[in-house]
């Protein structure tokens, strides 16, 4: 631990704003009233520890975004609903529908894990585009930040997103949406009950967007998905369930890489499909064992038929991957309030690029090990340590120590530190098209740390927090035009640091009214150039990932019927590269700074009654001040957006 704190103390020390911030929370008073969470977050988290854990005993920063809460507020997309949180930044390449990328605490977009109900979205390598993934069936989205590699292995450098797909219970329940304006039109709708029992459980949800871009010609988005999950308890000693997750989306885009639109009819494909089966049978009153089977599948698509005859820019590319995986553990309690994990876990992965029409496969295995623990009646305790057998990149080992520490009823300190690491791509590897992989490369590395402090307000109505992280990313992985002497294109070269600090604030502001803060401050830099000396400058920020951000957002009831809610985001200047046309040499630009604003609104027309549905007239507002910005170079926004329609729902 007096590790920890040093690392701590010695990354932030030089950073003004960080230390005024620790120095006005430390010197805020302890409340005498014990916190109640008021601020609609769920008590318990599963992510974080792979276990149902109370949210203030997780040393890790973590969000949790209701999937009722999503769609109340008219958000369709999760990569919408990330926007939101601090410490995440979400760059969509135009209009909706284009490559959508995550970055989240200054890391990689592949530094994050997405999984859906346990089971790994990601490409074989890290890569995530979340332009199809929707909010349809989602009870929650679980968001842990820093690094989660001891649990969940390759991937989780920054991060681990989970999506979990809503349960059934009771009568039949569901609801319906139609929504439409200039931009496109939505439809969704859902499904949920049980047994009266309670031995089993369905839930099943679909949704279909069509949305227009930014540009007039060839620049629409047309994407659908559906989620299914069965459980069954049929003992008190059993739970066993079933989930299956479908997105699928057609992009259709004008532009080529300079941003101009000149091609009527390319388009790309995305396709998804996650599905898991979980089974959990508790041994004895201090022993359980659990089992996860996943698999995933996913293919892209890009395709730019001819425009005519003589059309010589015509082409056809196609990806194909496929995950298998399996993770099995046992849970002990040997005492109250610990938890000892003992698992293993096994990855398989396949790939296929039409580049080279050749199939790739690796597998993966791993042993790993955790413990929660109470040091004292106000000191919890996480530490996990993974060894993974890669056939081909061999052993690699990754830890995480974290600490909870409740210096009141209403006040609660977190330290946390951890490795982590990402395999290679099978491209990276194994090459294609007109890059040439190389099968020595190692997985790329990084150590992190974090403290962090949260704190009760106004007898439990509020709540404030400050987080406070450093992290060393090494081995990055880089492509060059110019092979090296071994005549690849991909090399371990690039290092890279990123600090800053995250405050959030919740609060009931009134009666009928919630109101949330966020804003991160993020400090990125290059240590090692790697290759072009522009993707990673010597001391320059990385690039995409702006050094301020936040949000502020208002919910509120207009008397007994209706309700609005107001978002406006916020995103700081960033850099971004811009590629000559006849050399193609990239130099460094900046993004301008830019503020949207979206609104929401419902009327409830009639309220669901005696088994008779309910009817709101809903309404959404997107970009509501026409804002024009760009999150990627040459590549535009959607402008205002107006989108009215109804919803009914039933229980």
């Amino acid at each position: 631990m007096p590790t920890l704190v040093r690392r701590l103390r010695g990354s932030f020390a030089r950073t003004p704003l960080v230390a005024a911030v620790l120095a006005a929370v430390g010197a805020a008073p302890v409340a005498a009233q014990a916190a109640r969470d008021t601020v609609h977050l769920p008590a318990m988290v599963v992510t974080a520890t792979g276990l149902a854990s109370p949210r203030g005993e997780v040393a890790n920063a973590v969000t949790v975004l209701t999937g009722e809460d999503l769609a109340r507020r008219g958000i369709v997309r999760v990569a919408d609903a990330l926007r939101e949180v601090p410490g995440v930044s979400v760059v969509q390449s135009g209009s909706p529908g284009a490559v959508t990328s995550l970055f989240m605490r200054g890391g990689e977009s592949d530094y994050v894990r997405v999984l859906i109900d346990g089971v790994p979205a990601n490409e074989p390598g890290g890569a995530i585009d979340l332009a199809n993934l929707s909010t349809a069936d989602v009870d929650r989205i679980e968001i842990v930040r820093g690094p989660v590699s001891a649990l969940f292995g390759s991937d989780a450098v920054a991060g681990v997103i989970q999506i979990f797909t809503r349960r059934g219970a009771g009568r039949p329940a569901g609801s319906v949406a139609a929504l439409g304006g200039g931009a496109g039109s939505s439809l969704s709708g859902d499904v949920r009950g049980g047994s009266p029992s309670g031995v089993w459980s369905y839930s099943a949800g679909a949704s279909r967007l069509e949305e227009a871009g930014a540009f007039a010609l060839n620049n629409r988005y047309l994407g659908w998905s559906a989620a299914g999950s069965l459980r069954a308890t049929p003992d008190a000693a059993t739970d066993i369930a079933l989930n299956v997750r479908h997105t699928d989306g057609v992009y259709h885009y004008p532009t080529d890489y300079t941003g101009n639109p000149t091609d009527s009819n390319q388009y790309t494909t995305g396709r998804l499909t996650a599905a898991s089966l979980a089974m959990g049978r508790a041994l004895t009153r201090g022993a359980e064992v659990r089992l996860l089977l996943g698999a995933t599948a996913g293919t892209d698509l890009a395709v730019n038929p001819p425009d005519s005859a003589a059309d010589v820019s015509a082409y056809w590319s196609r990806t194909d991957y496929a995950r298998r995986d399996a993770d099995v553990r046992a849970n002990f309690r040997p005492a109250p309030h610990t938890v000892v994990t003992i698992g293993a876990a096994g990855d398989h992965e396949r790939f296929w690029s039409s580049s080279d029409s050749l199939t790739r496969v690796r597998n993966d295995g791993a042993f790993y090990a955790q413990v929660l623990a109470p040091a004292g009646p106000r000191i919890s305790l996480t530490a996990g340590a993974r060894v993974e057998d890669n056939d081909r990149f061999g052993g690699y080992a990754t830890e995480r120590a974290g600490l909870v520490a409740r210096l009141g009823p209403a006040t609660s300190l977190r330290l946390s530190a951890g490795t982590a690491f990402k395999e290679p791509t099978f491209l990276e590897l194994y090459g294609g098209g007109f890059a040439v992989g190389n099968p020595h490369l190692e997985p790329e590395r990084s150590r992190s740390a974090e403290v962090g402090i949260e704190r009760a307000l106004a007898g439990g109505r509020a709540r404030a927090s400050a987080t406070l992280f450093t992290q060393r990313f090494a081995s990055i992985i880089e492509y060059t035009f110019t092979p090296g002497p071994d005549s690849t294109n991909y090399r371990n070269l690039a290092a890279a640091t990123a600090r800053g600090v995250e405050l959030e604030a919740h609060a009931r502001a009134w009666r009928g009214g919630d109101l949330s803060v966020e804003w991160t401050w993020l400090h990125t830099a290059a240590r090692d150039s790697g290759v072009d000396g522009a993707t990673y400058a010597p001391g320059q920020p990385l690039l995409r990932r702006p050094a301020h951000s936040g949000s502020v957002a208002l919910d509120t009831r207009l008397g007994g019927r209706a309700s609005a809610g107001v978002r406006v985001l916020g995103v700081g200047s960033r850099q971004d590269l811009d590629f000559d046309p006849v050399t193609f040499a990239p130099e460094r630009v900046a993004l301008p700074a830019y503020v949207r604003v979206d609104l929401s609104g419902a009327v409830a027309l009639r309220r669901a009654s005696g088994g008779a549905p309910g009817l709101d007239l809903v309404a959404r507002v997107q970009n509501a001040f026409d804002r024009r910005y760009e999150e990627v170079l040459h590549f535009p926004a959607r402008g205002r957006t107006v989108w009215l329609g109804v919803r009914s729902g039933w229980e």
